[in-house]
């Protein structure tokens, strides 16, 4: 066994985590809510989260995603136009939040993404579904293909705004998973959910400009996303996100009764996993390396690595019973083939094991040739390991 203590993680123990104090959960005023690290994927706090709940506006997360998948995918552009129907023009005079586009409008991919994001724009929403599927139908129809492709197991998508339909349906801990996969498949156009105003060039009046419904975005705290939601029914709900240098956090919650209580108990659920918790990386695919001890090797040392980013959440009161260690049969003996695994480092906080990742070479390894090999052997005989 040989234990090897990331140096980084000896700096940030020193820093951040030996007198820090942790406080008990903090009691969020909500019917359901969760708390998840970006990066590790560690629950943080959780409040009945697959308790069913009526998404409302933050259906309009995977509404984006589809039209962001096309992008990637070479099959939409934002400079892409939609012909405005009756149908999605209606929902602009019917009293929900809305873009204010005209029949008839040729509006672009783009506008339509910043009515829908930044605006809440439920006209937006519908022009866009019928623009990319044909019909709202359809286009749920692929809102709910693409929520079973990432892991939405408790979510079923009858249109693509969330406005009022009992079977429009999720829960906290699906919306949290949909709100990483887009932070993380989108980076550039997640951007978008940050801008605080659009103003819209509308036909036949003067321009509109309407801010964004996210009121942590004001706050300057970190907070860059996702989407504010509200129905009668379901109350106020919010999933946001905070970054803090490299770490990140989402926060989903449902059932506040109250707009102020949306924004502040949102806001202290994030707090408190940031003052409370710190994530570490511990190892990032193919680009963090350890070197191992080799033994009848035309080098002395092998860099070994993993096939997966891994990072763990911990409290910081615990910081100090954290303990990463390589493990393995040592020397590794020659030769050795790139991608063979050969070690595996484990996560144990005290005696129990949170994780094992296996090593695998990140290089080839020659052995050394007949007479170098004898000598070497002939020299350890006599000597031993000098």
């Amino acid at each position: 066994m040989y234990l090897l203590m990331n140096k980084f993680l000896f700096f940030l123990i020193i820093i951040f985590c030996l007198n820090s104090a942790v406080v008990a959960n903090p009691n969020i005023q909500a019917r359901t809510g969760i708390l998840v690290d970006y990066h590790s994927d560690e629950i943080l706090y959780e409040l009945d989260p697959d308790s069913q709940i009526y998404p409302a506006s933050m259906t309009k997360i995977m509404t984006a995603i589809i039209a962001f998948d096309l992008i990637k995918n070479n099959k939409l552009s934002l400079d892409d136009k939609f012909s405005i129907s009756e149908n999605a023009w209606r929902l602009s005079q019917a009293g929900y939040s809305s873009m204010f586009i005209m029949i008839n409008d040729q509006v672009s991919v783009e506008n339509l993404l910043k009515g829908i994001i930044i605006a809440s724009g439920n006209d937006a929403c519908v022009a866009l579904a019928e623009g990319i599927a044909g019909s709202e139908s359809n286009f749920a129809d692929m809102m709910n293909e693409k929520a079973g492709e990432i892991g939405m197991t408790s979510t079923n998508f009858t249109n693509s705004s969330g406005i009022n339909d009992p079977d429009n349906v999720s829960t906290v801990r699906d919306i949290a998973i949909m709100s990483k996969y887009l932070i993380k498949n989108y980076p550039i156009y997640y951007e978008l959910f940050a801008e605080k105003t659009f103003t819209w060039d509308r036909t036949g009046g003067d321009p509109i400009k309407q801010g964004n419904r996210n009121p942590l975005l004001y706050k300057n705290v970190g907070v860059d996303g996702v989407k504010t939601g509200y129905l009668a029914v379901e109350k106020y709900s919010l999933a946001s996100s905070m970054k803090k240098k490299d770490r990140r956090l989402i926060a989903v919650a449902s059932g506040f009764n109250t707009k102020n209580l949306r924004s502040s108990e949102s806001l202290k659920l994030l707090n408190w996993g940031f003052r409370n918790t710190n994530t570490f990386e511990i190892s990032k695919k193919d680009q963090t390396f350890f070197d191992l001890d080799t033994w009848l090797g035309k080098k002395n040392k092998i860099k070994v690595t993993t096939k997966e980013d891994y990072h763990v959440t911990i409290n910081k009161k615990d910081i100090t019973n954290l303990t990463i260690s390589l493990n393995y049969n040592g020397p590794i003996s020659a030769p050795v083939s790139k991608g063979e695994k050969i070690a595996n480092i484990d996560v144990k906080m005290k005696d129990k094991i949170l994780k094992t990742l296996p090593l695998y070479a990140a290089e080839d390894l020659k052995k050394v040739n007949f007479f170098k090999s004898l000598l070497t052997s002939l020299n350890y005989l006599i000597w031993g390991d000098v």
